[in-house]
Order: C-alpha cells, then structure tokens, then sequence
C-alpha cells in the first residue's frame, strides 16, 4: 500500500499537481505512522507475556523464599531446586538431600547425574529429576555454560501454524487476482484513451482497492490481543496455536488436585492402627485438635514429608505434627537427618525415607517412615488378608466424603547398606491420615457450562476412587458410570480402552504414562483434546494433547516448558474462560475478514466504473487511502473488541479441519459487496447523468459509500442479531472511529481548502435537494438489503462439528 501510494504521488508529480503529490505523500507518513503505532501495541502486548512466561527461579533473599523469574536471578542468590524444576543459573550447593539433575542439554548423557559435596556443581538449563537442594549462584545468562552454546537457537526456524498458512494463501490469491485485474486495467484505459499517466493512476486506484493488505494485519492483532486477553483472566499463552484451537476443544481432561480444588490441605480424620482394628478421630467444630494418643501416627507422617516442604499436602502433615509434638520432640527433630528416600513410583505408590537413629532406637539403627497410597502401603508391610480387608474397608469409609486418605508406615533397619527398592525393608501400619481439599468456588457452574458448549470433561486423578467419585459428584460430572482405575486401564485390551475412553468421566488412581494413553486414544477418535498437568512424568500428555495446560503455581518448570497455556492461578474456571475467548476471537476473526473482503467489492466496482462507462475517475488513489484509515482501524481493532454473541457458549466446538474462510462465507461477504456497490453506484449514475459536475458528482458518491460502508460494519459485527441491535451494541472502539469518520467528512466538506485537496465540491442549490434524496434513498435501501442478506448467511458459527 505504501508503495502503490508513492507512485500515484510520483505520477501527480509528474503531471504537474503538486498539492496532490505532497498530500498522498502526507498519507505515507501518517499509514506509517499508524502502522508502527499498532505494531508497537502488538509488541508491547507481546513482551509482557513474554516477561511472564520466562522461566521461574525460587531464591532465598533477606532470609525468606520469593519466585523470581529467571532472568532475575543474579550472583550470589541462594537458589531453591526441587524435582521438576529447570535450574535457572550455574550454581554451587550448599544444601542437598538425595539430588539427582539430568545434564543431557549439556553432556549428551541419557543417564541423571547424582549431586553431592563431592559434585557440587548444577548449571542453568538443566533439570532436577530427584530430590531438593539450596546452592549459591556463581554465573548467569550468557556466562553459564548453556549460554555460551544457546546463540546457536536463533537460527532455528519455527513451525508455521495452519492460521497464519490459511491467512498467506487468501492473501496471495487475492494479491494475483487484484494484480492482474488492475493491469488489465491500465492497458484497457491507455489503449482506450491514450492517456498512460491518467491510465497508471486508474491502475494505481484499482490495486489499492483490491490490495489485501489488512489480512495480515488482522492475524497480527488478533493473536496479539487474543493472548493478552488470555493473560488478564490469568492464563499465558506458550503457543499461538493454542488461541486457533481454543474454540474447537471437545473434550478437557482435568487434574483434581488443585485445579477443580483448591489445593490447601488440612488433615480432618485420622486412624490409629491398633492390630485389630482402628482407632478413630473426625475433626468437629470447636475441636481443639486430635488426641494425644495419635501423635506418633502424626509425627510418623511428618518423617515421611519433605524437611521442607512445599506441597500442600507435606505442609499440612508437618503443621499437625509440630503442633501435637512437645518442645522436646522439636528438639530431637533438628538433630535427624534424612539421609536416604525412595521416591513415588508408578510400581509403589509410597514416598519412604530413611532417617539417622532415632535415640531410642537400637544402636546403628536407621529409622524408616512411609506414606502413600493405603493399598501400597499394605503391601509394603506385608498385611495377611483380614488386616488387608480392614484396611481397604477403612480407606473406602474415610474416601467416600471425597477426602484424600494415606496411610503411614514405620520400621528400623539395622543392615546397610539399604535395600535398593522400598519393598527390601521392614514395615509395620501406623494408621490412617485423611485431609480435605473443598471444591473450588465456580467450578461446578464452569462444568455445566462446558457441557451446554458440548466439551465434555473428564477428570484424571491419582487419589481414591471414592475420592475421585464424591470431588466429581460436587462438581457436576456425570458418575453414573463407574470410577476407572489404573489397574483396571492395565488390564484392558486395545478395544476395550478404545470403547472405555470414549465413554468414561472420571479416573482414579492413573498413571502418567495411562494418561498419556489416553489422550492419544482420544485424539485418534477424532477429538481436539486440552489436557491439565503439573509434574514431570505429565510432560509428555501435555505435548500430546492439542492444548496442554500446565499450572502456574504448583507446576514444574518441565511442565510449563511442554504446555501451550499456564493457568497462573491453578483455576479451572479459567480454562472454561480461555475457552469462551478461543471462540469469540474465532468469531470476531471470521467477522474482520468477512468485513474486508465484502468492503473491497464497492471501492474496486467505482475504480472500475468510469473504465466501463467512460467519463471521468470517481475515486482517486487520496480518497483510497482515507478509506483504508477507515478500514485497516475497524477491521483489526474494532471487530478484535467486539463482545460474544449470546449463544456462545451453546454451540458445538467449532470443525478444526473447517477453513478460517469457507467459499459460502466467501460467496456471502462477495454478496455484501454487491448490494453496497450496487446502490452506489446508482446513486453514480444519476450523479453523473444529473448535470452535476464531477467534482460535486464525486463528493456525493463518497459520502454515500462511506455511509454505505458503516452499514456493512454493522451487517458483520453480529450473527444472531439485528441489524438494529447491533448497530446499539457497545464498542467504544468502533464508536470513537466512527466519530472520527463523521467529524472528518463535516471537516472536509465544511472548509474549501479541504475540498480542494479531495476534489471534492458541493451540489448547486438547484441539485441539492434531488442529491440528498437519492444519497438518503441509495443507503437506506443498502441498509434495509444487508439487514434481510443476515437471515441468509450461512450457518450461525459456519465451519462446526
């Protein structure tokens, strides 16, 4: 457009008109200068989701722990790594306990690397893939050693997305359509009249009616402002084609922990196991707490956790135990170290760790406490099959209140070294442990919400059946089918988890790697799959999916790193507001386009007509370019702000398959066009057989186009409204525009000086009269026809499953 406008300035020039050449010169700098205004708002959208979704460092700074993001640490901050987190800086440890990093962005190895004081070195980009550690930070950014090998990733060309493919070929096929059209043009007009100059200005005016050169800058804003949009309802956005498939989920596959609950434990039962049976204790209002007699159940639970812990859970387990402990057993507590644990696994759902000798422990002894998943526990102390039954029975009891439940263990070990597997030791059962974690607020109206939009939602947790079933029937999923577990997905053949995962809503004790199954299952039945994760065996099913969406707040660093989205708040009721933005942003995406494609038709038929016609040019390259600061604003922010239509959220998912722009959509903004192009240039055809003159003749005709112009405005903002409310529908982005428009074209009829400019002059008093009738009559006849065309667009949210 610019360029096509520096010619037509040329060719003024040339013929002599140096006010017109110096004028479109003026629209070159401020089509400029609007162009870089809006890149820069893209931009500065752009780097501050940028800023967010940088990596995340934990440090310990004046003494309390704070997250940072990466790029924030500096030398000398005491890093904090756990499993699951991507080291944010080179560092030296101070602080250990059972460190296992996986080098391989570094060294090539598959194998993690173990750290300890004899190894003490952990560098930024590297991943903890076991334990926890503090170490101070010696280098950053550039000066680590990924850094000097991280130039080389600028070279690497991103994939393209199928949005941005689509958009590049409807901007290429009207390119060489309107191309070949306006040299047609210009060698029908210099051959028909001689004149090459006057021939290369018709030229000129055709291209840029037909240049479709907002497409691009329609994507461009669109994924922009889609993304910050995104992020004030407190999701980032990883991927651009999250925002594309957002309106096409079909089925959400969501975490319980944390994501439908809030995620803040607190213990409200416990069990003690008395070798024949259990002893019991509810929590109850105005309770001053569990009795004396289950503090070693509670302290037993407390060796089980992290030192320091961070998840919810631990954290609940150690407050109880401190509480319930003397000062004395604090004491005792700082003098134990942990000096071995083996982690949960998908074969032992249990966390055990081994301490140094307690004092009242035989001599050389190493203390042993285990907690977990009470079948697993169970197996582990090698329970006969009446304590395996009470057990079982127990759990079920404390599980169906929706109550996540773990049992504890304990035992010595007198040998070393220690058994490589948690099932070489010696255990006995301590009790039971239950802790509530209350449904979040909003999530069941966020279900029924999904399901009227037909996404339907399953829920995958590693918790109890009964757990799952009770936090599933509070939040509104459908339960009448029965809980699937774990083991009951290992045990199936290939067609009966194919026929299981199209039907079932809830699953308990999952594996990540059955999670990964089942997404790929789902997937293969045709489904567009968003899938919730937060730990480091979930990678893989967030990459998976079509949309996965990692925790901000509890989840790992690798998780966040393979999600397209990051809930910052861990809040399901975000999800189903990213959904409802995917599908009002592809709705407001089909209404810009459809807009501009249909706004085109009118300008490029009265760039044709004097050709077909004779007589002089009705639209001059100067009154194209005032129409694109008209256009480029209203196609790319104005429709980018429109509010949703009301059944939003009562349609099917949309067709991922579907193009952005089908042919009938194609046919019926072409359609639009017409009617705009027709009525103008009826009101061109009297003015130009009125006996008016041409620049009179031309002021009238842009006046009634423009006119025209806000009518298609209108046509497009909404699907299942009239023409009437949508034209009362709020946008104070369009309604500034508008106002601009109308104070300009008062302006510009007002002040002679202006006119001039344009070409522009008012009818004589014999014609004005005879003009406003027809200007009024051609554009209420274009409204009234737009409005009756809406009850024929096709299918309301074309292109849907």
């Amino acid at each position: 457009m610019l360029r096509l406008l520096l010619a037509a300035s040329a060719i003024y020039g040339w013929l002599g008109d140096l006010s017109d050449a110096l004028v479109l010169l003026g629209f070159v700098l401020f089509s400029a200068g609007i162009t870089l205004f809006q890149e820069q708002r893209t931009e500065k959208v752009l780097n501050a989701l940028r800023e967010l979704s940088s990596p995340r460092a934990m440090v310990i700074r004046d003494g309390k722990r704070q997250r940072v993001s990466g790029t924030e640490v500096v030398c000398g901050d005491l890093l904090v790594v756990s499993e699951g987190d991507r080291i944010a800086a080179d560092a030296v440890l101070r602080e250990s306990s059972a460190l296992r990093v996986d080098e391989s962005v570094l060294t090539g190895e598959s194998f993690p690397v173990d750290k300890s004081d004899e190894h003490p070195w952990i560098y930024g980009g590297t991943l903890v893939v076991r334990g926890q550690a503090v170490a101070q930070v010696v280098a950053t950014g550039a000066h680590t050693e990924v850094g000097r090998i991280g130039a080389s990733l600028a070279d690497i060309a991103r994939p393209v997305s199928p949005l941005v493919t689509q958009t590049r070929r409807l901007v290429q096929l009207f390119s060489v359509l309107g191309g070949l059209l306006s040299l047609t043009v210009l060698l029908l007009y210099g051959w028909a009249r001689g004149n090459w100059l006057e021939a290369s200005l018709a030229g000129i005016t055709l291209a840029m009616s037909l240049l479709p050169e907002e497409f691009a800058l329609i994507l461009a804003v669109f994924m922009a402002m889609g993304a910050w949009r995104l992020s004030r309802h407190r999701v980032l956005t990883r991927r651009a084609h999250a925002l594309e498939a957002l309106g096409a989920i079909t089925v959400l596959c969501t975490d319980k922990t944390g994501t439908l609950t809030h995620n803040r434990m607190q213990v409200v039962a416990m069990a003690r196991w008395t070798g024949a049976g259990f002893e019991d204790w509810r929590a109850q209002e105005g309770d001053s707490g569990p009795p004396e007699t289950l503090a070693p159940l509670a302290r037993q639970a407390m060796l089980a956790s992290e030192q320091a812990p961070q998840d919810p859970m631990e954290m609940a387990l150690v407050t109880l135990a401190l509480r319930m402990g003397s000062s004395q057993d604090r004491l005792d507590l700082q003098a134990w170290r942990c000096v071995h644990t083996y982690g949960w696994s998908a074969h032992c759902m249990a966390v055990t760790r081994l301490w140094q000798a307690h004092p009242a422990s035989p001599e050389g002894a190493l203390w042993v406490a285990a907690k977990g998943a009470p079948e697993a526990i169970g197996t582990l102390c090698r329970l006969n099959d009446t304590d395996r039954e009470a057990l079982r029975a127990h759990t079920a009891w404390l599980a169906q209140e929706g109550w996540r439940v773990l049992a504890v263990a304990q035992g010595t070990l007198q040998d070393t070294p220690w058994p490589s597997t948690p099932e070489g030791l010696t255990m006995s059962l301590v009790g039971l442990v239950a802790l509530a974690d209350p449904l979040r607020e909003g999530v069941r109206s966020s279900v029924q919400e999904c399901l009227q939009a037909r996404i339907r939602v399953v829920m995958l947790t590693g918790d109890h059946p009964l757990t799952a079933r009770a936090i599933a029937k509070q939040a509104g999923l459908d339960v009448s089918a029965d809980v699937v577990t774990g083991d009951a997905l290992a045990a199936m053949d290939e067609s009966t988890w194919q026929q299981t995962v199209r039907s079932a809503s809830v699953y308990a004790r999952i594996m990540p790697q059955q999670k990964l199954r089942i997404v790929q299952a789902l997937r293969a039945q045709g489904e567009v799959v968003a899938m919730t994760g937060d730990g480091v065996n979930d990678a893989p099913s967030l990459q998976a999916a079509h949309i996965g969406i990692a925790m901000g707040q509890r989840g790992t660093d690798v998780a966040r790193e393979a999600a397209c989205l990051v809930l910052l708040d861990d809040d399901f009721t975000a999800i189903v507001e990213a959904a409802r933005l995917g599908r009002q942003m592809h709705d407001n995406l089909r209404k810009a386009l459809a807009f501009v494609l249909a706004v085109h038709v009118p300008i490029a038929g009265l760039a044709l007509l004097p050709v077909v016609l004779g007589g002089p040019l009705i639209l001059l390259p100067l009154h194209i370019a005032c129409l694109e600061l008209l256009i480029d604003p209203v196609c790319s922010m104005a429709y980018e702000a429109e509010p949703p239509e009301a059944d939003l959220m009562q349609r099917p998912p949309r067709d991922p398959q579907a193009p952005l722009f089908p042919w009938p959509m194609v046919v019926w903004s072409l359609a639009q066009g017409g009617v705009v192009w027709a009525g103008v240039a009826t009101m061109a055809v009297w003015a130009l057989q009125s006996g008016l003159s041409a620049p009179a003749s031309r002021a009238l005709i842009f006046c009634t186009l423009l006119a025209s112009n806000v009518a298609l405005i209108v046509a497009n903002r909404a699907y299942s409204q009239s023409l009437w409310h949508s034209l009362r529908q709020p946008n104070p982005i369009l309604w500034r525009l508008w106002a601009l428009m109308a104070l300009g074209v008062v302006s510009v009829l007002a002040w002679a000086p202006l006119r001039d400019v344009f070409g522009f002059e008012l009818p004589a008093p014999e014609y004005r009269h005879a003009a406003l009738a027809w200007a009024l009559g051609c554009v209420a006849t274009v409204w009234a026809l737009l409005g009756v065309m809406r009850h024929w667009r096709p299918g309301q949210g074309p292109g849907q499953k």
